[in-house]
């Protein structure tokens, strides 16, 4: 597989469409969107890549110690889901690991913003004794960006088809001008999601559910339609003030990191993800597939994840 070009970061603005989100469904509301966007950076840091025919093993040096190796307890596997998903997006990747013999765990995300949904990451955690290998999918890059800084037991990050934020960096100023089929959003809401108010919600925030050509046409396009129907059915909903809260202080700056990199991923494009990936100085590694690689390649998905166990003390 080949790896894409990184892009120039952008900068971009996302006070007016979070408000216009909010208009869309509450127009009597005096909605007031906020934060300013850091962008996108451009990066010189050197990377491994790697091909997911070679299943994700970082092609430097083999490492000196393996998770399974006699008599060392393997890491417990803590998977984050993106917005417009739940836990069931992990199935098959979960009975792969499991198959392995690793304890895996699903964590629910309540896709209410970065600050509350990392929150809650971080205390779920918390419960979880002993090492750990932290992944996230999509908008969950940004959740376990966050919740694992300072988490001394969280030994690799693994980014599948996610966001790998800096601080200060929001969902919307990295959407903003990438080509993400979200992008139109940030303008006309309701060309990308249907929104729906929700009880106690801030003032101004909604719900936004990808409406089903988003789906079908950007977002699991590389799966059987009655497959895409379904993620359309059982969505959950991120509030829109997912679009403009920063990020925090990264977990990535301190602890190694991989990314598996779709390059047929429309709604987090290969090019985007490929700038953060390697902002981050994370290990590289690219599956022919749509934002929802995790579901259409679980086994590459999986082996990644084994190999960032495995490559790490």
């Amino acid at each position: 597989m080949r790896v894409l070009k990184s892009p120039r970061g952008r900068l971009a603005a996302v006070a007016a469409a979070a408000a216009l989100l909010a208009a869309a469904v509450v127009p009597a509301a005096s909605a007031s969107a906020g934060g300013g966007v850091s962008p996108a950076a451009s990066t010189t840091a050197s990377t491994a890549t790697v091909t997911a025919p070679a299943l994700g093993v970082n092609s430097g040096p083999a490492p000196t110690h393996r998770w399974h190796g006699a008599g060392a307890a393997k890491p417990t596997i803590v998977l984050e889901h993106g917005a417009w998903a739940d836990g069931s997006s992990w199935n098959a990747v979960i009975t792969k690991l499991e198959r392995h013999g690793y304890p895996v765990l699903a964590s629910p995300n309540p896709l209410r913003g970065v600050a509350a949904d990392s929150e809650y990451l971080r205390q779920f955690l918390a419960t979880i004794a002993g090492p750990i290998v932290l992944v996230g999918h999509s908008y969950g890059g940004f959740v376990i960006t966050n919740a694992a800084t300072g988490n001394t037991n969280i030994k690799a990050l693994v980014y599948i088809d996610a966001f790998i934020p800096d601080q200060g960096q929001t969902v919307g100023g990295i959407t903003a001008g990438s080509g993400s089929a979200l992008e139109p959003a940030l303008v006309d809401p309701t060309s990308v999601f249907t929104l729906r108010p929700f009880p106690n919600a801030p003032a101004g925030v909604v719900d936004s559910y990808l409406l089903p050509k988003v789906v079908e046409d950007s977002f699991a396009q590389d799966l059987p339609k009655r497959e895409a129907a379904l993620i359309t059915a059982t969505q959950l909903p991120a509030a829109t003030n997912v679009l403009g809260e920063p990020s925090g202080v990264p977990a990535w700056k301190t602890i190694p990191s991989w990314a598996l990199i779709g390059t047929k991923d429309k709604i987090i494009t290969p090019a985007t993800q490929l700038a953060m990936a390697k902002h981050a100085g994370a290990t590289i590694s690219t599956v022919r597939a749509s934002h929802v690689s995790l579901i259409s390649q679980p086994g590459v998905v999986a082996k990644l994840i084994i190999a960032a166990a495995n490559a790490t003390d």
